[in-house]
């Protein structure tokens, strides 16, 4: 097992370009399920979820070439449609297979899913979409049983803005029979690019960008190539590294996707200077202004930014309050950025931040993607050498941080460590 070791309290200067989104390359990998042939998705982040998709895909026979951040997947010989336990434990944006199965092949058995360890994210809303487009649902064995003779267009209204719910009905929709209406559709990036992917392939859809979404069904979709956009949240995170080290840094990044943090950044005092492909974030001499934050869907404030946003509260005059309504339960990282000298308090799916003057090393312990990026955050800023156990979670999602940070000029590195 590895660790993090910070020796905190530098200041970080200099440029660096953000990946890929993983989080919307984890919906246009199985996108490819819908065609037969090599698709090709450009711009890809080394991150473990990447992996392990494609390695439930080799479960199913789909074989994938990944180098230099282009991944080419062959779908023309998919051997079977069971999404096995083993690999779908690991990550929840397995289940986006689902859609794409039952669509072309008229079944599907995907393992129930896992992933991050904190709060019920239940999939209802994938499963009743489904049940709502024809398909009979069973759950079996830990396992979601699916099938169809070929699904049917009909009206779908989420009742909560589901990322991830949209884009298995969509890859549902796009090969069924007649006309689909889904409503309360999610407007996050990651379902921008995946339409623009669908489209690319054949399939018939207006409301882009919208809540809206009208799909005619088509009865086969082509191979296609798309470019992935950059992560938003990893832009974000390092924004915060910046803002929290009282740093001058600039990062490579060429979409509007981040609007909603970097506007609560300027309240908070820090200078941005926003281009077209960069943007340069002065925090020099900063102390900052509280601000009171509420995650919301897109484009409001993202809930993977809440933790973050948390620890640099943690530093700014006075108090905030930092809630999220999205997942009320995601503040696994508050007890240990209190170990690094952070006053935090729960209520409800509420954080209380009371600032303090300066935060302090201490061992501290990752429970979830997010977190850890909380906590590597608060040993930049923290006097002295901290540790940051199981950054396996921070792997799933970031591509080789430490590297980035290095370069802006942080103190950091990974260590080999006895099992925690």
């Amino acid at each position: 097992m590895e660790k993090y070791v910070i020796n905190g309290g530098k200041r970080l200067k200099g440029k660096v370009k953000i990946s890929g989104s993983k989080n919307a390359a984890l919906a246009l990998m199985p996108a490819c399920l819908l065609n037969n042939g090599i698709s090709t998705i450009e711009n890809v982040p080394e991150v473990n979820d990447i992996y392990t998709m494609v390695k439930l895909f080799r479960a199913i026979g789909i074989n994938s070439e990944f180098d230099k951040h282009t991944l080419n997947i062959d779908t023309s010989k998919v051997t079977s449609h069971v999404a096995p336990y083993e690999h779908v434990k690991k990550m929840r944006a397995s289940v986006y297979v689902l859609g794409p199965l039952l669509a072309k092949y008229g079944k599907a058995k995907v393992s129930m899913p896992g992933g991050c360890a904190w709060g019920p994210r239940p999939i209802n809303l994938h499963l009743e979409a489904m049940k709502k487009l024809g398909a009979d649902i069973e759950l079996e064995g830990g396992y979601i049983i699916a099938k169809t003779r070929r699904l049917k267009g009909t009206k779908i209204n989420f009742d909560v803005s589901s990322v991830g719910a949209t884009g298995n009905a969509l890859m549902a929709a796009v090969l069924a029979k007649g006309n689909t209406l889904i409503t309360n559709a999610a407007v996050e990036p990651e379902i921008t690019v995946l339409i623009d992917f669908l489209i690319s392939m054949g399939a018939k859809i207006k409301g882009k960008e919208t809540t809206r979404l009208e799909i005619e069904g088509v009865d086969e979709l082509k191979t296609s190539t798309i470019r992935n956009v950059q992560d938003r949240i990893e832009a974000g995170t390092l924004l915060i590294a910046g803002a929290l080290t009282k740093s001058n840094i600039t990062i490579e990044y060429y979409s509007n996707h981040l609007d909603s943090v970097i506007s609560k950044l300027k309240d908070s005092g820090v200078k941005i200077t926003k281009g077209d492909e960069e943007i340069e974030l002065n925090a020099r001499g900063l102390t900052p202004e509280s601000v009171d934050v509420e995650t919301a869907v897109y484009p409001g404030f993202p809930t993977d930014m809440q933790a973050q946003w948390t620890v640099f509260m943690s530093l700014a005059k006075g108090s905030a309050r930092v809630t999220d309504n999205i997942y009320f339960d995601r503040f696994k990282h508050v007890p240990e950025l209190n170990r690094l000298g952070a006053n935090i308090e729960i209520k409800n799916n509420s954080a209380i931040v009371k600032g303090v003057r300066k935060l302090k090393a201490a061992t501290v312990m990752s429970t979830d993607l997010r977190a850890s990026a909380s906590l590597v955050l608060g040993g930049l800023a923290a006097e002295g050498t901290t540790d940051v156990l199981r950054i396996y979670h921070i792997d799933r999602g970031y591509q080789r941080i430490e590297e980035k940070l290095q370069m802006l000029g942080a103190d950091i590195k990974r260590e080999e460590t006895p099992e925690y």
